[in-house]
């Protein structure tokens, strides 16, 4: 019975067999059945899709994963729109409608098509090593809507799904979100006002060999500092005339954040500085072009850098604290301070959200699994269910366990995609038979 992409049995006793399993219904019990008896499946497809280079800024990629994808989900029920965002310069998102009977709570999935890596990228495609599998969003997050299509598979087979009111939002933009942010956000933003839940299928955290639960992710926002000044002979430095310079002033803005900011779960990375006789920041905000001589006092200066907090509040007042910092010039240098339009919003640590997780872990115990404690929110990157988290109860990190995510050899542990499955179909079938 074993083929090149089932799991020996040995393997599967880990997952089919559990002690527990006496408190789990007989539909629950036919989910892990089918989860299991589908592992050649869900691997099959996974392969696929990763072998489809699907990077944030190819378009005609992004989509033909849509179209892969697309099929799964009309097979179980599910309505399918295409949002375009060419306009943008981005694919688009691919939103999955089930309805169900209006009774249970309405449970928003979130995952995305695009990976970061480009198809210039040398990683492209699935390489087998037998737990084990490498490929371009093979953890991210190809991975994560493996889960999903084999969570819901599940949940047919035993007879959950008919009922359960569920939309399935995958953006094609998630690596790389276009601007304006509202353009690309707000269908997911409507999509959690209407949800009572929302399961975000990024991958699954593993500290010390134990999967844990994400009830928060930070935000992600980026600033700019830019420091104009007085310009002449370097041998006039510091003095009355002269002043400090750009370079300086420049100097003292981020050693002052560096000594005065930090806070727990708050971090301010300075990605990109530059400074010179002439300077010039290129419209992506990625390159930085300047020239300069040692005798010659630098009139111009600027950084980039990026800020993530754990809640509105934390952003909102360490702007604030940045702000105070840049205001008090150097003598001769002026400074201003920026923070780009449309950055990720945090996902904060709510009582709901711990309920959620509380949930997950009754899941757990019925399964014979560990307990999934709290992730630090600080070792979780943004994500798009912060667009929604203001406005709904939601747990991230359902999707696979991976390492490597962002880098040539990312690894997806094949097994979690089966135990995240099991987890992610018996929560939602009870999440669905709960009354609104």
């Amino acid at each position: 019975m074993t083929s090149r992409f089932l799991l020996p049995l040995a393997a599967l006793a880990a997952f089919v067999s559990f002690p527990a399993e006496a408190a789990l219904s007989r539909a629950e019990q036919r989910m892990l059945t089918t989860v299991d008896s589908e592992q050649g499946r869900t691997l099959g497809l996974l392969e696929r899709w990763v072998n489809q280079n699907s990077g944030s800024l190819n378009i005609a990629g992004v989509k033909a994963v849509a179209q892969m994808v697309r099929p799964e989900f009309e097979a179980l029920g599910f309505k399918t729109e295409w949002i375009d965002l060419k306009r943008v310069g981005r694919a688009g998102h691919l939103v999955a409608r089930h309805k169900g009977n209006g009774r249970g709570k309405r449970m928003l999935l979130i995952a995305h098509l695009d990976t970061v890596f480009e198809p210039h990228s040398p990683f492209q495609r699935w390489v087998r090593r037998g737990y084990q599998a490498e490929g371009p969003g093979a953890g991210d997050d190809k991975g994560g809507i493996a889960v999903i299509v084999a969570a819901l598979r599940a949940m047919q087979a035993a007879g959950t799904l008919k009922n359960a009111d569920i939309t399935v939002f995958m953006t094609g933009d998630e690596e790389d979100a276009a601007s304006p942010i509202a353009v690309t956000r707000d269908p997911l933003i409507a999509a959690g006002k209407w949800a009572d839940v929302a399961l975000d299928f990024e991958g699954l955290a593993v500290e010390g060999g134990l999967d844990m639960g994400s009830t928060a992710r930070r935000s992600s926002d980026g600033w700019t500092v830019t420091v104009t000044a007085k310009s002449g002979h370097s041998s006039g430095i510091f003095g009355a005339d002269a002043g400090y310079g750009a370079i300086y002033e420049l100097a003292r803005i981020i050693d002052s954040f560096r000594r005065e900011l930090p806070e727990s779960k708050l971090t301010y990375n300075v990605g990109l500085v530059g400074g010179g006789e002439t300077l010039e920041l290129g419209a992506d905000k990625i390159r930085i072009g300047a020239t300069g001589k040692t005798n010659i006092i630098a009139p111009k200066a600027v950084a980039r850098g990026d800020l993530r907090a754990l809640t509105p509040e934390q952003i909102a007042s360490t702007k604030a604290k940045m702000q105070a910092i840049v205001a008090q010039s150097l003598a001769g240098t002026k400074a201003e301070l920026s923070f780009d339009e449309g950055g990720y919003p945090p996902m904060a640590p709510t009582a709901g959200n711990l309920a959620l997780l509380a949930q997950l872990n009754a899941v757990n115990t019925d399964l014979a699994l560990p307990e999934m404690r709290e992730l630090d929110p600080a070792k979780r990157g943004a994500g798009d269910i912060s667009f929604v988290a203001r406005d709904v109860d939601s747990l991230a990190g359902l999707g696979a366990a991976a390492r490597g995510s962002h880098a040539p050899g990312e690894t997806v542990d094949i097994p979690s995609i089966f135990r995240q499955a099991k987890r992610a179909a018996i929560l939602m079938s009870r999440l669905a038979a709960e009354r609104r």
